[in-house]
């Protein structure tokens, strides 16, 4: 069970930084990869290649902004589950940018969460479907989050 990094960009290092925090918290392992679906659509291919051949539970949370290409292809030829988490600076970035994440084709299943921490939680509940030591870690965080208010 881990969860994949997908980075199209060094720039996006500091983004991933609150999902590293999140995934080591439920103790997931996590795993960084990066490549461009512009710039080096090959090595896309075969680090999906990689990720397909992979028979334990596994989420990949992409990370790119501008014309999402990674979060389309990947989402369209892997078997696992992918998260589009875009980056954005600022309003007028977001409001460019998320709508290539959002508007995918069909037969193309990539979910889209903005906030980094999020699509962290998000996919530690999808692996946790299957893993009941991590059920428990999900539900005793939702217990302490519950029991703030």
């Amino acid at each position: 069970m881990h969860v994949i990094l997908f980075l199209a960009s060094k720039s996006d290092a500091d983004f991933v930084k609150p999902m590293e925090d999140i995934l080591k918290e439920f103790g997931v392992p996590v795993k960084t990869v990066m490549a461009s679906a512009h710039k080096v659509p090959d090595k896309v291919v075969k680090i999906v290649e990689e990720l397909n051949a992979m028979t334990e539970p596994t989420v990949v949370i992409t990370v790119v902004g501008m014309s999402n290409g990674l979060g389309g292809v990947v989402a369209g030829t892997c078997i696992h589950p992918v998260i589009n988490c875009p980056p954005h600076k600022d309003l007028d970035e977001y409001h460019t940018d998320i709508h290539s994440s959002l508007r995918m084709p069909s037969d193309v299943p990539a979910l889209t969460v903005i906030h980094p921490k999020n699509a962290a939680l998000a996919a530690v509940r999808i692996l946790a479907e299957g893993n009941a030591e991590l059920r428990k870690k999900v539900e005793e965080r939702l217990a302490k989050i519950q029991s703030a208010y």
